[in-house]
């Protein structure tokens, strides 16, 4: 099966001294990039030095020790190869929307490459299948293709996994209703990348952390704390202490960035009589 693309696709995953998106780093990435022309896929996959400690918990999943990484580059070395392989290509993992895709956006930030997300479109595969049917990547693969991941956990291989798994639930669920939780059937499991990104992304929400989310209105409003459910740049506009509070703790780079974005926004309708 070839993908129905618009864009060029590159699936992605990431090996990391653990599982936070912002504290921690990246210490495997590997990308497989679909051309929209429909040419041969390409691969890229690099260790990386994270230059801080490698948890046990991740070094017992993944099996990346210290020693492996010392003498690779930091992420700061490879992220113009990155940004350029990425190009302007939707993105596509396992469990992406949740830890692959916002600690690139981080890594990528750190290094002076922002990875801008505003015309991106983003699959997750994870969210297909645990939608359609709950399990694991090694149980999805052999699921929806027959076959054994042969080095989970690489990230190389997985990523491969990643690309079998989607082709086979393409297959299977060609024309296989979903009823989500209002009771509303349709059929999201299409080649089509833009039903795929909708299909496995939660749009009530503005950035990936899920710290913003969009009101009936569609405006940005808190998702948690004293402003919850209230307008993120009116509120910041006016609570300059709390917008500097944000700044400067450890919120994800897209928070801040649509921070910054809503109180300007905000700013500029006082200005011209608006509000």
């Amino acid at each position: 099966m070839n993908f129905n693309l618009t864009q060029d696709l590159v699936f992605l995953d990431i090996e990391a001294t653990g599982l936070h998106v912002i504290h921690d780093r990246i210490v495997q990435l590997a990308l497989i990039k679909y051309p929209k022309d429909g040419s041969d896929p390409i691969e890229y996959e690099k260790l990386v030095n994270p230059g801080l400690a490698i948890s046990e918990e991740a070094m017992n999943v993944h099996g990346i020790t210290e020693e492996m990484v010392a003498n690779q580059p930091p992420f700061k070395d490879i992220a113009s190869e990155v940004a350029e392989f990425i190009g302007d290509a939707d993105l596509a993992g396992y469990n992406s929307n949740r830890f692959d895709i916002p600690m690139l956006m981080e890594e990528m930030d750190r290094a002076g490459q922002p990875l801008d997300m505003t015309h991106r479109k983003t699959i997750d595969v994870m969210r297909i299948f645990t939608k359609m049917e709950p399990r694991t990547l090694a149980a999805a693969m052999k699921f929806y293709t027959g076959q054994e991941i042969e080095n989970a956990h690489d990230a190389l291989e997985d990523v491969r996994a990643t690309v079998a798994v989607l082709k086979g639930q393409l297959e299977r669920y060609e024309n296989v209703p979903y009823e989500d939780k209002d009771g509303n059937e349709s059929i999201p499991v299409k080649n089509d990348m833009q039903m795929l990104h909708d299909f496995t992304t939660d749009l009530r929400f503005a950035d990936v952390t899920q710290k913003l989310k969009y009101d009936i209105n569609g405006t940005i409003v808190f998702n948690f704390g004293k402003y919850n459910n209230k307008p993120a740049g009116e509120w910041l506009y006016k609570d300059r202490q709390y917008l500097g509070w944000m700044l400067n703790k450890d919120f994800s780079y897209q928070v801040k960035d649509i921070i910054q974005k809503e109180v300007k926004a905000y700013a500029d309708s006082l200005a011209k009589g608006n509000k």
